[in-house]
């Protein structure tokens, strides 16, 4: 059974189809990755797996439970986080505060204010390791703020590694980053997959191809393909749809 299965999940705004009838599945511990060109539903889809936005039809289903009507917190405490496009952190909080409130929000200790939070040693023990783990160990009391930009997209995998989940959601977990900053959060997802289940959208073509076990392209709010990462660069609708000549070269014998 798939850890996650999707069926003909579509989402209208007003004359646009966003999403047109999507059928994907999940296992356990597989990266998938979800490419295709800015406008092709990818962000929507993310936001419909995750709960932000309700879908128009279709059926969502994880660890075999049909999760369609569930709200976002409920769909988190069965399992499911994600990362956003714009990192999304408390600014003016250290890095360790930061993970400390979202092992917190996991675990359902009390937190009437920000002192009472502030002597649970056992919150900020998981919240260093949780840091240690994502590469900021090093940098665990410093603002969020102050962080450089590819620490904070850190930070926020750190965020969604503290609610425990068994499937990361991660979109576009490389945008604006330079090319040091992005082969550290490549190591980084390399280093959770097989660890948990992950969505990956991504429009590093590079990152992509060496991380996912399978490609799925999305175009006009339709799957095209769905294969493993050599198929797919060598799918002709993919090429034309997406991928463009620079890999049609590539996959040329």
């Amino acid at each position: 059974m798939a850890l996650l299965d999707l069926e003909g999940l579509s989402r209208r705004f007003g004359g646009v189809l966003a999403t047109d009838g999507v059928s994907l599945q999940l296992g356990a511990g597989e990266l998938l990755a979800l490419i295709g060109p800015n406008g092709a539903g990818k962000s929507t889809l993310v936001n419909q797996l995750s709960g932000a936005l309700r879908s128009d039809a279709g059926t969502i289903r994880f660890e075999g439970e049909d999760i369609t009507a569930l709200p976002q917190h409920a769909r988190v405490a069965r399992g499911i986080a994600r990362s956003y496009q714009i990192t999304n952190v408390f600014r003016r909080f250290t890095a360790l505060d930061n993970v400390a409130l979202a092992v917190q929000a996991r675990s359902g200790s009390s937190l009437r204010f920000w002192q009472p939070v502030a002597r649970e040693r056992a919150l900020f023990d998981a919240a260093a390791d949780i840091l240690r783990d994502v590469g900021l160990g090093a940098r665990m009391d410093v603002p969020a703020g102050a962080l450089a930009h590819g620490e904070q997209r850190q930070l926020e995998v750190a965020l969604a590694l503290a609610t425990g989940p068994r499937l990361l959601l991660l979109d576009e977990p490389l945008a604006g980053m330079g090319p040091d900053e992005s082969e550290t959060m490549i190591a980084l997802i390399a280093e959770l997959k097989g660890k948990l289940a992950i969505l990956l959208v991504e429009h590093d073509m590079d990152a992509v191809f060496r991380l996912a076990d399978r490609i799925a392209v999305l175009v006009y709010g339709r799957v095209i393909a769905r294969d493993a990462p050599a198929a797919i660069r060598a799918n002709a609708e993919v090429r034309r749809a997406y991928l463009g000549e620079e890999a049609a070269s590539e996959a040329a014998p």
